[in-house]
């Protein structure tokens, strides 16, 4: 069965098909991004785990040289570069953090497009309190369920994401390890 699309409408058009449609392309624009970045991130892992371990090395061949001017020279500018390598590896920490909230985004916009091209679920309260729960329960972050739970309380978007970024500070401060 072939539907009338929004540029060609008839009697048989409709603004669900065409919300599930838009909320459609925006979990294949999420979804592609976030296939595209994991692939980035995990060259670079691999690059970052490579130069640790680099850094071990040479920071183990210059410790076994006779002491001099150079060598420990050579040692501080090891060091300042592994503890750099590990900067970078905590700033990989927020990147996961992204990715997990990516993730649950293209996950709610697939469940609200079932919801809303199933009829008998469309039109059932109990059906959106199940939905709205299952949403709330996936999220691992405090930060996110704060957000969550003040938007469905009638905050705007804007005090939502103040009080979002409020709950993720104090989560960074208490989670985020620094080497």
């Amino acid at each position: 069965m072939t539907f009338s699309p929004s540029s060609q409408p008839d009697l048989d058009w409709s603004q669900i098909r065409e919300t599930i449609k838009l909320l459609t392309v925006s979990v294949a624009q999420v979804e592609g991004s976030m296939k595209a970045g994991d692939e980035s991130v995990s060259a670079l892992a691999d690059s970052f785990t490579g130069m640790v371990e680099e850094m071990k090395n040479i920071h183990q061949i210059l410790s076994g040289f006779q002491q001099s001017e150079s060598r420990d020279q050579a040692l501080a500018h090891c060091e300042a570069t592994q503890h750099k390598i590990y900067s970078a590896i905590v700033a990989f920490q927020f990147y996961d953090r992204l990715q997990q909230c990516l993730q649950h985004v293209s996950n709610n916009l697939k469940g609200l497009s079932i919801i809303i091209d199933t009829p008998h679920r469309l039109y059932n309260p109990a059906e959106w309190y199940k939905f709205q729960e299952s949403i709330r329960n996936q999220y691992t972050m405090e930060s996110e369920k704060v957000m969550f739970d003040a938007i469905h309380q009638g905050k705007s978007v804007d005090e939502a994401l103040a009080l979002f970024q409020q709950a993720n500070q104090q989560s960074d401060d208490d989670e985020i390890e620094l080497f």
